[in-house]
C-alpha cells in the first residue's frame, strides 16, 4: 500500500516540528528567530498543535534558510554529502521481486540532465503542483499541492515518471546523472530538517513510495523507516526510547527484505509469531523493547538464510536500492495485471516519492489512519475512515490489525482530530471532489501524508456528484465528469431479492464489515489463481482469504465477491473492490481460513471449496447457500443525475431489443428507440416456431417454402406488435434475417440431426442429407447469409416486410405511434440493397392498399463490410439510414474470426500488439476510420442520412465518445447499458 509514514527520532521529529510548523525562517517581532521562543515545557509558538518533543529546543536549525553554519556541527559519521564522490551503489544480489535487486548497470560519466527530474516539496516550498500528475505522479503532485496551500506535509522530493521511463527504456539502467540529482534532493531535505541520513546523532529516516499518474492502490512498492542500521537504531533509542527504535527497525527489516530483496514476508512473520507465542502475548504492541531487539537480530539472520548475504547497512545504498525497487515495481505482474484490468495505458511509469518519516508508533499519543471525506460506498457527507493507535500506516491498509472507527480518534487525540476535520474541509474545497487521505499523528501532532480523489462505488459517485451540486461546490458539468460510466454499470447490477425474509435471515451465518456494497453469489475458492480459473470456466466464485494482498488482484477481479477474515473498511481488499464495484465483506473475525486444506470455519459451520455462499456487501452479512437476486431500481439521485446528462448530450441512445420485455426495459433505462431488433431471435421463442423455420429451410420447392413462411407470418407479426406497443412514439429498427440458415438446424451427430429433421419436416433421409449438404459452408460467416438470403429467397424478405407493415398498421389503428425502420443486413454493393429496397416497397404498397391505410417508414442498411463503407455514397442513394454493425465490420477489417480470436488475442494483448480487444473497444484507427469515411461519403450523397451504430461497441464508453465526435446521430446498445451510453455521450461535451 502506498502510505508515507513517520519521520525519524525525537530529534528528527523535533526538527520536523520546528522547521515545518513553526517556520524557522520567520522572525519574531524582536527580530529573533521564532524557534527561540520554544520552551521545553510548552508547545512552540505559532504551532496549533503541541510540540512533537521536548528535544525541539535541543536541536534548532539556524535562521539562514534552515542551513547550519560551518561543518563543525556535522558528525564525522555523516560527512557532508555534497563533498562525497558520486557513485553507483550495486546490490550484491541478482534476485529480487520483479528483479528489484538486479545489479545496477554501470553508468557513463555523469552529464548534466537536460530536464529537471527531481522536485522537492515542504510547507510552502514546492516545485510542483496538482496539475503535474503526468510528471510527478498523483501522489507527488498532491504532496506538492498540499504543501503549497499550507498543510503540514513532511518535506521530501519526487523523482519524476519521466526518469522511470528513461530507466525502463535503458534496460533497467539508471539514466546518467539521475543518482546525483537524487542525492541533491536528499541534501535539500537534510539541510531543511537539520538531520542527516545515516547519522546516529541526528538521524533522518525516509519513506520511499511509488506514485503513478493514475492511482493504482497497493500495486507498486513502498519502503518505510529507511536509513536504519544498528548504529542509527542505537542513536534513535537513546533519544526516543528503545521500544520505538527497535519496533521501527524490525518493521524496516521486514519491508525492505520483502520489497527490495525479494525475501518472502512469511519468513519474517514466522519469527514474529514465534516470538509472540514464546512471550505469551497476542498483539505486536505487547512485545517489550528487549523482545523487539532480539527480533531485529532474528530478522537480520533471515537475510543471510534467504539470500546468503548480510542486510545492507549503508543508508545511501538502502535508498538507491529502494528507488530501483519502486521503478521495477512498475513492471511487476500485479501492476501489469491491474493496468490491464482497468485499461490503463499511455503512462510513462511511476514516480518515486522520498519523504521525511513521521511516526505513528511512538506510543499512545501517536497513531495512523486513512479516511475519505465522504462515505465512498453511499456518498453520505460524513468523514469515513479508520484509525489505529501506536501503529504505522501499513498496519491499517494491509489488514494486519483491524482498526477502530475514525470517531475513536476524537477521544484519543481531540486536538489532532479537530485539525484533521479542518484539513478535510480545506482539501475538499480545494480539489472540488471527495478525497482519500492518509495521515499520521505523532505525539499529538498531525501530519498529512497523502491525498487523492477517492475511489467510490457507483451509488457513492452519484450521491457525491448530486450533493456537491446542491452544496454549490461544483456545477452540473463538473458533476457529470465525476461519475464514471463504470459507476453506472455497478448500479445496474442485481441485489438480493428480499433480505428481510425469513429464508434470508435464517441463513445468515456471520457478519463482517460492509466494505463494498452489492450482492454476490458464488462457490468458495481460497486462492486468486483458483478464482481466475473458475471464472474462465464460467463459474461464479467467492474468494475467501485471511487477508488479501496486491498479488491477489487478478483473482479479486475474477471473483463475484470477496470475503476476508482481517482488514478494515480501508484495507487493500476494500479499496480495490470498491473501485471495481465488487462486493466485499472484510474484517470478518469469526471466520478461520485454512488455505492449505481448502476449508473455512464460520462460527459452527465448516465449509469447503465449491460450497455456495452469498455476500451482502451493503450490510456485511455472510449467507449460507444461494440467495435469489432481483433487478436493480433507479434511485432519485440517479434520476436527477441522468436528467442533467440528458440536458447536455446530443447523441441519441437507442437499444438492441428483440422482445417486448427487452423493449420495456430499454425504455425504462432511457432508450430513445430500438436501434436493432434481430428477427432471427424470435424464431427460437418456441418449439413450434423453430420447427416451422426448419420446414422452411428444408423445403425443396418455392411452394413448400412459402407454406412454411405463411405459418411463420403470424408469429412475426405478433412479435412486432408487442415491440411497437412497448416503444409507442419511438422509432424501431428491424433487421431482416441475417445468420446462415444452418444455425437454425439441430446440433449433434449427423444421424440424430437427420432423424429429428425427418420427424419435424416429413422429408426422407435422402432429401434431408442432400439439403444439409447444400447448406454446408466452409466459412459460414462470409457465406450464405444477410441480404444474400433475401435475394436468393425473395419470399423470405416479403414475409418479414409484410409482418412489419401489418403489425405497424394494426398498432396505428389502436392509437399507438409507430415509426418502423427496415434494415437490410450485410450489403456490399448498391445493387444488392436496390434489389431488397424495391421488394420491400412493393410489399408496403400491397399492404397499404389491402388494409386501406398508409404509414411512414424508412429503409436502410447495416454497414458491416469494408467495401460498403468505401462505396457509401452509392449505397446512400438507396438507403435512408446507415447503421454500422461494428461486430462484423471489425471482424472483416481485421480478418479475425470472432469464434477463433480467443486462441491468439490474449497473446496479442499481453505483448502489447493490441491495446484492447477490438470486439470490445472500437479500433478507432482502422474500423473507426471506415465509420468516418462511410458517414462523410453517405451524407455527401444524401445530406439528411440518419447514421448510427448497433454493434457491441454502442455501450462501450470510449467508443461512444468516438461516435459522438464522428458526427453519428445515435448509438444502440443492450438495454442495461443504455444509461452508460447516455453518460458517455454527455461527457464528450463537458
Amino acid at each position: 500500500m502506498e502510505v508515507s509514514l513517520r519521520s525519524a527520532t525525537s530529534l528528527c521529529l523535533a526538527a520536523t516540528s520546528a522547521v515545518i510548523n513553526a517556520e524557522v525562517n520567520a522572525l519574531g517581532s524582536d527580530g529573533k528567530p521564532l524557534c527561540d521562543y520554544v520552551d521545553m515545557q510548552k508547545p512552540p509558538i505559532r504551532c496549533r498543535m503541541p510540540s512533537v518533543s521536548r528535544a525541539v529546543c535541543m536541536q534548532r536549525p539556524s535562521t539562514s534558510g534552515g542551513r547550519r553554519n560551518g561543518e563543525a556541527a556535522r558528525s564525522a559519521a555523516a560527512p557532508r554529502a555534497r563533498q562525497a564522490k558520486p557513485k553507483v551503489i550495486r546490490s550484491g544480489s541478482g534476485s529480487a521481486r520483479g528483479q528489484h535487486c538486479s545489479p545496477v548497470r554501470a553508468v557513463a560519466a555523469p552529464i548534466p540532465a537536460t530536464k529537471k527530474r527531481v522536485f522537492h516539496f515542504g510547507k510552502g516550498k514546492s516545485e510542483g503542483n496538482k496539475a503535474m500528475k503526468d510528471l510527478l505522479g498523483g501522489k507527488g503532485a498532491n504532496l506538492a499541492e498540499m504543501a503549497s496551500i499550507g498543510l503540514s506535509v513532511p518535506p521530501g522530493f519526487t523523482v519524476s515518471t519521466e526518469a522511470c521511463g528513461q530507466y525502463q527504456a535503458a534496460g533497467r539502467a539508471l539514466p546518467p546523472g539521475l543518482w546525483e540529482e537524487t542525492l541533491e534532493g536528499l541534501r535539500w531535505v537534510e539541510e531543511y530538517m537539520g538531520a542527516t541520513l545515516g547519522d546516529p546523532a541526528r538521524p533522518l529516516l525516509l519513506s520511499v513510495r511509488s506514485g503513478a499518474a493514475v492511482s493504482m492502490p497497493g500495486m507498486m512498492d513502498t519502503v518505510l523507516n529507511l536509513g536504519l542500521n544498528d548504529e542509527v537504531a542505537a542513536g534513535l533509542a537513546a533519544k526516543s526510547g528503545d521500544r520505538f527504535a527497535y519496533d521501527s527497525y524490525r518493521r524496516f527489516l521486514d519491508m525492505f527484505g520483502n520489497v527490495v530483496m525479494d525475501i518472502p514476508h512469511a519468513l519474517f512473520e514466522e519469527k514474529l509469531e514465534a516470538m509472540k507465542s514464546a512471550k505469551g502475548v497476542h498483539n505486536d504492541t505487547d512485545l517489550t523493547a528487549s523482545d523487539l531487539r532480539e527480533l531485529v537480530g532474528q530478522y537480520k539472520n533471515v537475510y543471510v538464510e534467504a539470500k546468503g548475504e548480510q542486510f545492507p547497512s549503508d543508508p545511501k545504498k538502502q535508498l538507491q536500492l529502494a528507488v530501483l525497487a519502486v521503478f521495477n515495481s512498475w513492471d511487476s505482474p500485479r501492476a501489469n495485471k491491474y493496468r490491464s484490468i482497468n485499461q490503463i495505458t499511455g503512462l510513462r511509469g511511476t514516480a518515486v516519492n522520498v519523504q521525511c518519516m513521521v511516526f505513528g508508533n511512538m506510543g499512545n499519543t501517536s497513531g495512523t489512519g486513512v479516511l475519505f471525506t465522504r462515505n465512498p460506498s453511499t456518498g453520505q457527507k460524513k468523514l469515513y475512515g479508520e484509525f489505529l493507535v501506536n501503529a504505522q500506516g501499513e498496519d491499517v491498509v494491509a489488514g494486519i490489525r483491524t482498526p477502530e472507527d475514525l470517531d475513536a480518534m476524537r477521544d484519543h487525540m481531540p486536538e489532532a482530530y479537530v485539525e484533521l476535520v479542518e484539513n478535510c474541509e480545506i482539501l475538499e474545497g480545494h480539489y472540488k471532489d471527495m478525497m482519500d487521505i492518509e495521515f499520521t499523528v505523532q505525539e499529538n501532532r498531525l501530519w498529512m501524508l497523502q491525498c487523492r480523489a477517492g475511489k467510490r462505488t457507483g451509488k457513492g459517485a452519484v450521491k457525491i456528484a448530486v450533493g456537491m451540486v446542491n452544496e454549490a461546490l461544483v456545477n452540473r458539468n463538473t458533476a457529470i465528469k465525476m461519475v464514471e460510466p463504470a459507476h453506472l454499470d455497478q448500479l445496474l447490477h442485481p441485489q438480493f431479492a428480499n433480505p428481510g425474509a425469513a429464508s434470508y435471515k435464517s441463513k445468515v451465518i456471520t457478519t463482517g464489515l460492509p466494505a463494498s456494497p452489492g450482492a454476490a453469489v458464488g462457490q468458495i475458492v481460497f486462492t486468486a489463481e483458483d478464482a481466475e480459473a473458475w471464472h474462465a470456466q464460467g463459474k461464479s466464485a467467492i474468494l475467501v482469504r485471511t487477508e488479501t494482498s496486491p498479488e491477489d488482484v487478478g483473482g479479486m477481479h475474477a471473483a463475484a465477491g470477496i470475503l476476508t477474515a482481517r482488514g478494515g473498511m480501508t484495507s487493500h481488499a476494500a479499496v480495490v473492490a470498491r473501485g471495481w464495484g465488487k462486493c466485499c465483506v472484510s474484517g470478518c473475525s469469526s471466520i478461520r481460513v485454512n488455505e492449505t486444506e481448502k476449508v473455512v470455519t464460520i462460527e459452527d459451520k465448516v465449509l469447503y471449496e465449491g460450497d455456495w455462499l452469498s455476500l451482502n456487501g451493503s450490510t456485511g452479512e455472510v449467507i449460507f447457500g444461494k440467495q435469489p437476486l432481483s433487478p436493480p431500481a433507479l434511485s432519485p439521485d440517479l434520476e436527477t443525475f441522468m436528467s442533467w446528462v440528458d440536458e447536455v448530450r446530443q447523441l441519441k441512445v437507442m437499444a438492441n431489443a428483440d422482445t417486448p420485455g427487452d423493449a420495456l426495459a430499454a425504455r425504462k433505462n432511457g432508450a430513445e428507440g430500438i436501434g436493432l431488433c434481430r428477427t432471427e431471435h424470435m424464431f427460437f421463442a418456441s418449439d413450434e416456431r423453430i420447427k416451422t423455420v426448419r420446414q422452411m429451410i428444408m423445403a425443396p420447392t418455392v411452394e413448400l417454402r412459402q407454406k412454411a413462411l405463411d405459418r411463420l407470418l403470424p408469429y412475426q407479426r405478433s412479435d412486432f406488435e408487442g415491440i411497437f406497443r412497448a416503444m409507442d412514439g419511438l422509432p424501431v429498427t428491424i433487421r431482416l434475417l441475417d445468420p446462415p440458415l444452418h444455425e437454425f438446424l439441430p446440433e449433434g451427430h449427423v444421424e440424430d440431426i437427420v432423424r429429428e429433421l425427418c420427424s419435424e419436416t416429413g422429408a426422407t433421409e435422402d432429401d434431408v442429407l442432400a439439403r444439409m449438404e447444400k447448406l454446408s459452408e466452409v466459412n459460414p460467416m462470409l457465406g450464405f447469409r444477410g441480404c444474400r438470403l433475401g435475394i436468393s429467397y425473395p419470399e423470405l424478405t416479403e414475409m418479414q416486410a409484410r409482418a412489419i407493415f401489418e403489425a405497424a398498421i394494426a398498432m396505428t389503428n389502436q392509437g399507438i405511434q409507430v415509426f418502423p425502420e427496415i434494415m437490410v443486413p450485410l450489403v456490399g454493393t448498391s445493387q444488392e440493397l436496390g434489389h431488397q429496397v424495391a421488394l420491400i416497397r412493393q410489399i408496403a404498397n400491397k399492404v397499404f392498399t389491402s388494409m386501406g391505410k398508409t404509414i411512414g417508414y424508412k429503409v436502410g442498411t447495416m454497414i458491416e463490410i469494408p467495401r460498403a463503407a468505401l462505396v457509401a455514397d452509392e449505397i446512400a442513394e438507396q438507403a435512408e439510414f446507415f447503421s454500422f454493425g461494428t461486430n462484423d465490420l471489425t471482424q472483416m477489417t481485421f480478418g479475425y474470426s470472432r469464434d477463433d480470436v480467443g486462441k491468439f488475442l490474449p497473446i496479442y494483448l499481453a505483448q502489447g500488439i493490441l491495446q484492447h480487444d477490438p470486439f470490445e473497444v472500437l479500433d478507432q484507427r482502422g474500423v473507426g476510420e471506415l465509420v468516418k469515411i462511410a458517414t462523410e461519403r453517405g451524407r455527401k450523397a444524401r445530406p439528411n442520412l440518419k447514421v448510427g451504430i448497433c454493434g457491441e461497441h454502442g455501450g462501450e464508453p470510449s467508443s461512444v465518445a468516438f461516435f459522438a465526435k464522428a458526427g453519428l446521430d445515435y448509438v444502440s446498445c443492450s438495454p442495461f447499458r443504455v444509461p452508460i451510453a447516455r453518460l458517455a455521450a454527455a461527457q464528450v461535451l463537458v
